[in-house]
């Protein structure tokens, strides 16, 4: 499947040339721990959805997380290309569960001709994701967005070393969604790159992480790959709020993308 079926984003209502809008369930396998969407797939939907209207590909694309949407709710996503133009539009989402807005979505999409091109960012060298073990997860993973993804640690502290020491701060994760056979878009990317809160908690050595209050993804280049590269980098923890950023790389060392966060940082709820 692709990854508007593996969303379940569905065309509903009348569409026009500048407005338009899609909704989906959110089901088991888009979810959280704590039984709420996660934020890149909030973030991957809307995209999805802006990119379907315009007919463009995504530039960079900002959310702001309001609120949660819980499993078994329909979201609405309602976009609206604010500016059209020869070879870029700018548009908007809004994402809400009836009156509750949940995030609200502002991107760029676009192609331009320019003779240069470069990526300045290079791959770090890394063994590939058949030489790794899967990610542990500290509870079952059944039923979340963690058991659609296959996560492996090629720099990371399994459950047992997490002993409160900070690191400096980078997390290094192989990572793919085995469901989405058709090759790595934007909205797949999107939902790979939320992964700063797990770095939070990587960085400072706790059993925590944190909820995204935002997440904004500037796409590079896309090319096909079964694997993203996630090189995650904690920037800082402080006043209760976690920052960093993720580049992304294919398999073939292809600089795919980056992403930034801001998140709220938790510790874990321990079962009981």
């Amino acid at each position: 499947m692709d990854t508007k079926a593996f969303l379940g984003i569905e065309p509903k209502g009348i569409h026009t040339a500048t407005n338009g809008q899609w909704s989906m369930v959110v089901r088991p396998g888009l979810v959280t721990g704590g039984n709420f969407l996660w934020g890149g797939c909030g973030l991957a939907a809307a995209v999805a959805a802006i990119e379907e209207l315009s007919g463009r590909t995504c530039v960079w694309a900002t959310a702001q997380y309001l609120s949660y949407a819980r499993t078994g709710e329909t979201m609405d996503i309602d976009v609206t290309l604010a500016v059209v133009g020869h070879q870029i539009t700018q548009a908007r989402a809004v994402c809400h569960v009836g009156d509750r807005e949940i995030l609200t979505v502002n991107a760029a999409v676009g192609e331009r001709p320019f003779e240069y091109a470069h990526s300045f960012v290079k791959m770090p060298d890394v063994p590939p994701p058949s030489a790794l073990k899967q990610r542990a997860h500290r509870s079952d993973v059944s039923n979340t967005i963690h058991e659609k993804m296959e996560e492996r640690f090629v720099i990371g502290r399994e459950l047992e070393e997490l002993d409160e020491v900070p690191n400096d701060g980078r997390t290094l994760m192989w990572a793919r969604i085995p469901d989405v056979i058709d090759g790595v878009d934007t909205a797949t990317l999107a939902v790979l790159g939320d992964f700063v809160p797990m770095g939070v908690g990587q960085a400072l050595g706790i059993r925590g992480g944190g909820n995204s209050l935002d997440n904004t993804l500037r796409v590079v280049r896309l090319v096909p790959t079964k694997w993203v590269l996630l090189d995650i980098h904690i920037q800082g923890v402080e006043r209760g709020f976690g920052h960093g950023t993720v580049n992304m790389f294919a398999e073939d060392g292809t600089f795919l993308a980056t992403a930034s966060q801001s998140c709220i940082a938790r510790m874990w709820r321990e079962p009981k």
